[in-house]
């Protein structure tokens, strides 16, 4: 009897299936498509095992829907933009191109090694200028539509490099640069946006339409921050200027003791500041807008010297200066209300302000609705009646204006950077800012560039990449030298898929309206907000200006969960429990990687991954092998009898659970429910070998057809060795008899003496007697109440047989 080997059957199906484009896919069949991607990986070199709990769940998904009989287009591209090639440039003295180009030849031998069934031809690398190109005009198409500006911004500057800092190179405790060691400060810079917030409506709005997890789409509205609202004019004491305010709780106002103001705030250039506001402004300017946030539980902050007038009460309330307002958000100044509102009323006890109760509710600080007290005209008024007078007689006094505001703010796409796709402008003293015209694209990358420790990017110091003419006069101009964020990069890759070969257009719009949006989206949760929400807008974008007949990307997203290490905690490099896969599959096999990763609990939640969980795979792996090779082997035919039926009753039962269970993407229970199938076909075997009937033959092609998603290489072995054409994964999927599940037969537990010790099958319309006669022929139970007495029987139809024995008398 053959053994089975992993490490020679997979590769052998691997080189099988892409010599002969088993998995290309029929672009011309629409009816029955199914597009289903991971999330694409950036080319880091190696994958690891979080790759492969993204990638092989997918290709699951992917070869079910295959084997329902739809059209299946599943790819894999990569990511290859971004700052890991420039530092690994400067690290290791190699071109970022080359660097990149050698991982993703690494990663393409590696994604192949996962047994995945991709259709490469429709792959893309978005480093390649076939794929920036269309970055570049897409870039043009908002920018024609006054979606894409430059603006002033804050950004994280190194004062020794002269050069923007992405915030992932702001380092250590002190806040410095990660090349020089400089502490960063933040200056205000010109940079390019994308007119996000035109689409903020339809972003938010479409939310709950979208078959996407809850936590997801709850991220997404509060990233967006949709909120309804008043602007309050609060006058400046000595000043002929006021502070504007945004609050939704107006009914609060009489309750506003204090106002806190950004360190950026435009007010406090006209106040008369002292050393010490001075010097906390300074000190703000050295932090990363990250920082600020992550430092707003601390509660920094300094009296200004200057106070606002609350409308409200004409009272003179302080104004403070604190870090943790934000000049982008809202108006860069609060309406301080510590006895409803839990950040004001931390900041006014840490300094000792005042605290004015205004609405009756619970402990303080209170946010909920109640009765108005010490509000002049409105005090015994419900705070909502409350909120829509007071609303109402500001508005009509000119001191306020009802607004809708949202968080959401335009998308910064500039990256001072050298590794990204160039933006398409360039500088004319004399016109100003110039497109690069469509038929001049792309404006190509150089990929010969010198780095050094200028914090420069290296565009800069290229004449022939900066030197340029001006499309409109033809005088002497300046390229942009700044590059594309790499969210631009996925916001639309999963289009460029569908028609990737096209040079002539980003994609052709009649391919697109026929396979997309994609049906099935899976990958982190780390995505959730940014990639996410910017995929959503420019599919908008495309929908209302280049004939894309849908709103949203994705109709179905799923997060994976994460790995965990065997000691339970996130796998690290620094703590050394990093799982190498391809340790794994040397030690187990491909298929056993990916049984385990999807049986190891629920695929949303992750788990840790232990040594002894793939172990227990490949064990009933080679459980199937040997059962389906004794089959195989068997010479002698039985007769029909009630095991043979017990076999078929077992096969259309899992049949319906794997089938149930991968429609919910529940892997771990539809492996579970093979194992027991397997566990049921070893119990019903004949005491002489596997039982040579059609019931068998049946039970061991549906259960290879079942285990093929899951378990590629091993499942189209087995399917050759059953004698059944042509390959596995695009057969039919087996069908189930509903009636021969539910009415035919059950299953019974067997107890002996209060212990379950064994499961039968016997006829739905079995009587107690009739029950208890099968229950004392099953071969487990035959043998351990041989040489004993029943002295009772229990039996609870549709569910137990309970025997009660004690020894017989020699």
């Amino acid at each position: 009897m053959r053994r089975y080997n992993p490490s020679q059957l997979e590769p052998k199906w691997q080189k099988i299936w892409r010599e002969s484009s088993l998995h290309d896919v029929d672009m011309g069949n629409v009816k029955n498509k199914y597009y289903v991607i991971p999330m694409f990986p950036y080319p880091s070199g190696d994958l690891h095992i979080g790759h492969w709990y993204n990638f092989a769940p997918t290709d699951t998904v992917a070869r079910f829907q295959r084997m329902m009989g739809k059209n299946v287009l599943t790819t894999m591209g990569f990511d290859s933009f971004g700052l890991p090639a420039e530092n690994a440039a400067i690290e290791r003295g190699i071109q970022p191109a080359k660097w990149t180009a050698a991982n993703i030849a690494t990663m393409t031998k590696q994604l192949d090694q996962i047994g995945a069934s991709y259709d490469w031809s429709h792959s893309l690398t978005t480093s390649h200028p076939d794929y920036y190109r269309w970055n570049q005009w897409l870039f043009l198409q908002l920018y024609k539509k006054g979606l894409a500006y430059r603006a002033k911004a804050v950004v994280n500057w190194c004062p020794k490099d002269k050069t923007v800092l992405a915030n992932e190179q702001v380092v250590g405790e002190n806040n410095v640069c990660e090349r020089c060691g400089t502490p960063v400060v933040q200056k205000e810079l010109e940079q390019w946006f994308f007119k996000i917030t035109d689409y903020t409506d339809q972003l938010i709005g479409n939310l709950d339409e979208l078959d996407w997890p809850n936590r997801v789409k709850t991220m997404q509205a509060n990233w967006i921050g949709k909120s309804q609202g008043v602007l309050i004019k609060f006058a400046v004491d000595g000043l002929d200027d006021y502070l504007e305010v945004f609050t939704t709780r107006p009914d609060t106002i009489f309750g506003a003791t204090f106002m806190v103001v950004a360190p950026e705030h435009q007010i406090l250039n006209k106040l008369s500041i002292s050393t010490e506001v001075k010097k906390y402004i300074k000190e703000a300017g050295r932090k990363t807008e990250l920082e600020r946030k992550e430092g707003e539980k601390d509660k920094t902050g300094v009296f200004s010297g200057g106070y606002a007038i609350n409308p409200a009460t004409n009272d003179k309330i302080p104004i403070w200066v604190a870090d943790y307002v934000l000049p982008g958000y809202g108006t860069g100044a609060v309406m301080a209300v510590p006895a409803h509102d839990e950040r004001d009323h931390q900041f006014a006890k840490k300094h000792k302000l005042p605290i004015k109760k205004v609405i009756e509710g619970g402990k303080l600080p209170y946010a909920g609705e109640g009765q108005v007290v010490k509000s002049g005209d409105y005090s015994g008024m419900d705070s909502p009646a409350m909120r829509e007078k007071v609303t109402d007689d500001f508005v009509k006094k000119g001191l306020a204006k009802e607004q809708t505001n949202y968080r959401l703010h335009d998308w910064l796409i500039s990256r001072q950077r050298y590794w990204g796709t160039p933006i398409p402008i360039v500088y004319c003293d004399k016109c100003g800012i110039q497109e690069v015209p469509e038929k001049d694209l792309p404006v190509l990358l150089p990929e010969d560039v010198e780095f050094e420790l200028t914090g420069r990017s290296p565009l800069t110091d290229r004449p022939d990449f900066v030197k340029a003419k001006c499309p409109n006069c033809q005088g002497s101009a300046k390229r942009e030298t700044d590059t594309m964020d790499t969210f631009v990069d996925s916001s639309w890759y999963f289009l460029r898929y569908l028609d990737n070969r096209n040079d002539k257009a980003a994609f052709n719009t009649a391919i697109i309206n026929k396979w997309a949006p994609v049906d099935h989206y899976i990958g982190g949760i780390e995505h959730a907000i940014l990639h996410l929400l910017y995929a959503r807008f420019i599919t908008k974008f495309l929908r209302d200006n280049h004939g894309i007949k849908f709103d949203e990307p994705f109709k179905k997203l799923t997060n994976q969960g994460i790995i965990l290490g065997p000691d339970g905690l996130k796998m690290s490099k620094r703590r050394g429990n990093v799982v190498n896969p391809d340790e794994q599959v040397k030690s187990y096999g491909t298929d056993s990687l990916r049984l385990y990763l999807m049986f190891m609990g629920p695929y949303d939640q992750g788990g840790p991954y232990t040594m002894g969980g793939i172990a227990g795979t490949r064990r009933f792996l080679d459980r199937v092998w040997t059962l389906t090779q004794e089959y195989l082997s068997a010479k002698d035919k039985a007769d029909e009898d009630l095991e043979e039926v017990a076999v078929s009753v077992a096969t259309h039962r899992v049949i319906k659970q794997v089938t149930d269970d991968l429609a919910k993407l529940n892997f771990n229970t539809a492996i579970a429910a093979m194992m027991t199938f397997v566990n049921e076909l070893y119990r019903l075997k004949a005491t002489d070998g596997v039982l040579k009937s059609p019931g068998w033959q049946f039970a061991l092609t549906t259960l290879t057809q079942l285990l093929a998603p899951f378990a590629p290489h091993i499942a189209e072995e087995l399917w050759q060795d059953l004698g059944q054409v042509p390959s596995v994964h695009v057969g039919h999927w087996p069908k189930y008899d509903e009636e021969l599940i539910t009415e035919e037969l059950m299953t019974l537990a067997v107890q002996v003496n209060g212990k379950v010790r064994a499961e039968i099958i016997v006829a739905a319309n079995s009587d107690e007697a009739a029950a208890v006669d099968a229950a004392k022929k099953d071969p487990k139970i035959a043998e351990l109440i041989k040489s004993k007495k029943i002295k009772k029987t229990f039996y609870v139809p549709g569910r137990l047989v309970s025997l009660v024995t004690f020894k017989k008398k020699s």
